[in-house]
């Protein structure tokens, strides 16, 4: 065989090593992206969608007023949807692609940090695992910043591990894109900080790299401190809602976590498989990993050089764990962020240490395909039913009251934020109540977060004169034996829903969905 020969056949392998390479780590990511494209426009804006549209549809100051009320909270992912709306508009599309896409980049980035840390076959398991998922689906469908928090968490990791275990050639490259990328995720949701306590304890093996590490550390913390001076603005007053953390929170958070189930009302007896059998799996891998640490002494071989992919289930074990014990420790030291929404920044390490255990040589491999063949089965069970599936139905509240809707008819929100859900909805309706709580007019778009106020004793006594019929639409009112602020906000719609009995002693009540009500109550001055 000729040296051109030989030169032909050696470009074709390599030619097709590199489509095989792409083919493992992007098909994860059209499949997730496939899998949220179905039905992507059929479930009903919620309430904190609506907030999405209200906070970005704003413009100039308005635009700042909102960003600072919501305590700069998901403000880069505000500021992106504020510039879609204004090419394509606000179409329930428009809002939710984004998540699509990065719940597709999720499941990409995923499989390159396996591939990166084992071999094809663990990143195949794992970027499928990850595309499979109830709570990426769930978010990659949803016009919140959730999704793109974990592409970007992911691509942090990624560069973590090229930072750690590259050559000085391409160590700035890594670094450079850990600032941004974290940086990114930070502005994408506040929660997302909590990875990086999970990331400094890989400097345990290798300890030449900590100054790096923490130089870009130190530059993503000053990038992020307008964030800090909005969130200290604001306060905890925007987590009034978030119960302290309870064995039932605890268990909404592994739910989350193993896209078993999700709330308010994802749940399957498939879920209930789902959660064992991940549970079991993890719990072996993790076992596995500690074993292999004691057994080489911890660490000894990446202190003496080693690299990253020679203990990368401490990555992905640090991931899972570390996130999970900070938002306690900070709800311990303050209030609660202990909720599955937060806590969700470990959800690919799920897939990676599923990744990691399936590929271990001591599991037989006719065990290593049913074991996956099993999850993935059961991932599909528990996804499936959810589409189409709103967890608030405020497209159909909007079109039951302004089908009943009279001539004279008023209404009334509580909170104000329900008027948001309501609003998106409303432009399509011919005719709608005159609002008074608040008194906003149609058409003017406004953004209401966690505002409880109601009607002061003036507005009340006014009421009769103007308004034949009070609807009074409300949800996330608040509740009894919740968080402090919660039972105050409840006994005020109490007591706004008494002075309106009062003027109008006639009530009709209808109450839509389930999980997250919607209550829709009609105030009449006679029979």
């Amino acid at each position: 065989m000729s040296a051109g020969t030989l030169v032909a056949a050696r470009e074709e392998r390599a030619a097709r090593e590199r489509l095989l390479e792409a083919l493992v780590v992007g098909l994860p990511g059209v499949l997730a992206l496939a899998l949220c494209l179905v039905e992507l426009g059929t479930r009903s804006l919620w309430l904190d969608e609506s907030a999405t549209v209200a906070i970005a549809g704003q413009h100039g100051a308005a635009l700042g007023s909102a960003l600072a009320r919501d305590g700069g909270n998901m403000l880069g992912y505000y500021a992106l949807i504020h510039l879609l709306i204004g090419a394509f508009g606000d179409g329930v599309l428009v809002l939710r692609l984004p998540s699509a896409l990065a719940a597709g980049a999720t499941a990409t980035l995923t499989a390159a940090i396996a591939r990166r840390l084992w071999d094809r076959t663990a990143a195949a398991a794992a970027g499928v695992l990850t595309a499979v998922s109830l709570t990426l689906v769930y978010w990659g469908q949803d016009a919140r910043s959730y999704a793109l928090m974990l592409a970007l968490i992911s691509g942090s990791f990624l560069a973590l591990i090229a930072l750690l275990d590259s050559e000085r050639a391409g160590r700035g490259a890594a670094w450079l894109a850990y600032v941004v990328l974290t940086t990114g995720a930070v502005y994408s949701a506040l929660a997302a900080a909590l990875i990086v306590p999970a990331q400094l304890p890989v400097l345990a093996w290798r300890r030449e790299r900590a100054r790096a590490l923490a130089s870009a550390v130190a530059l993503t913390a000053a990038c992020c401190v307008p964030l800090a001076v909005l969130a200290a603005a604001r306060g905890a007053s925007q987590l009034f809602w978030v119960p302290s953390p309870s064995l039932r929170i605890a268990q909404q958070v592994l739910q989350a976590l193993t896209s078993s189930g999700l709330q308010p009302g994802y749940y399957t007896a498939a879920g209930d498989a789902l959660l064992i059998l991940t549970c079991a799996t993890l719990l072996a891998a993790a076992f596995a990993a500690i074993a292999g640490l004691w057994r080489r002494r911890v660490g000894a071989g990446w202190a003496a050089g080693g690299r990253v992919r020679e203990r990368p289930a401490a990555i992905a074990v640090s991931w899972l764990v570390v996130p999970v014990l900070a938002a306690l420790v900070v709800s311990a030291a303050g209030h609660s962020i202990f909720q599955a929404r937060y806590v969700i920044v470990s959800l690919p390490a799920v897939a990676l240490l599923l990744a990691g255990i399936l590929r271990d040589r001591r599991l037989p491999r006719a065990a290593a395909g049913a074991l996956l063949v099993a999850l993935l089965a059961l991932r599909v069970l528990a996804l499936a039913p959810s589409y189409g599936v709103s967890s608030e139905q405020w497209q159909a509240a909007t079109a039951y009251v302004a089908g009943h809707t009279r001539p004279g008819d008023c209404i009334a929100f509580y909170p104000l934020d329900a008027r948001m859900p309501f609003a998106y909805y409303a432009a399509s309706q011919p005719r709608l109540p005159t609002p008074v709580l608040p008194a906003l007019r149609w058409g003017r778009v406004r953004s209401f977060v966690e505002e409880y106020r109601t009607l002061s004793p003036r507005q009340l006594a006014a009421l009769p004169a103007r308004c034949s019929r009070v609807w009074l639409v409300s949800s996330h009112r608040g509740r009894l034996g919740g968080p402090p602020v919660s039972g105050v906000n409840f006994d005020r719609l109490r007591a706004l829903r008494d002075a309106l009995a009062v003027r109008y002693p006639t009530q009709t009540a209808r109450k839509l969905g389930s999980a997250s009500p919607i209550w829709i109550e009609l105030f009449t001055a006679g029979a």
